[in-house]
């Protein structure tokens, strides 16, 4: 009576554990459906694809940026009113940063949606910080 009793135990935790990492793998699968999901979605807004299609020129985007970025983000972009950019093409995307840019969803960042080209141009001088 006693091996039964330790057997229906035994067989309660293993199911109890294929349940768990059942579990475990769906929440996984959501999680990374849902990234490619938003990524997707954010690539195909015209204006984000329009501007990734272009080149970029590093001159023309410093220009740009010290034009409408650097009274707040510094003219070295170290910071000021707003953070530092040193460094921000490594861990923001260029979907993510063109986002950021015209989304206006970060103040004191006002919205603001430069024509491609100039996005573009951007984007390249950001990546060269």
């Amino acid at each position: 009576m006693a091996q039964e009793t330790l057997d229906e135990q035994t067989e309660d935790l293993s199911s109890l554990l294929r349940k768990a990492a059942l579990t475990a793998v769906a929440l996984m699968t959501a999680v990374v459906l849902t990234v490619v999901a938003v990524r997707c979605s954010q690539a195909a807004d015209p204006y984000v694809h329009q501007v990734l299609s272009l080149e970029g020129n590093g001159s023309r985007g410093e220009a740009i940026f010290k034009m409408n970025c650097a009274v707040c983000h510094g003219l070295e972009a170290t910071g000021e009113v707003g953070p530092k950019l040193l460094g921000v093409s490594d861990h923001k995307t260029k979907v993510g940063l063109i986002k950021q840019v015209i989304s206006g969803q970060t103040p004191p960042m006002p919205q603001f949606q430069p024509e491609p080209q100039d996005m573009a141009d951007l984007l390249i001088y950001l990546k060269q910080l």
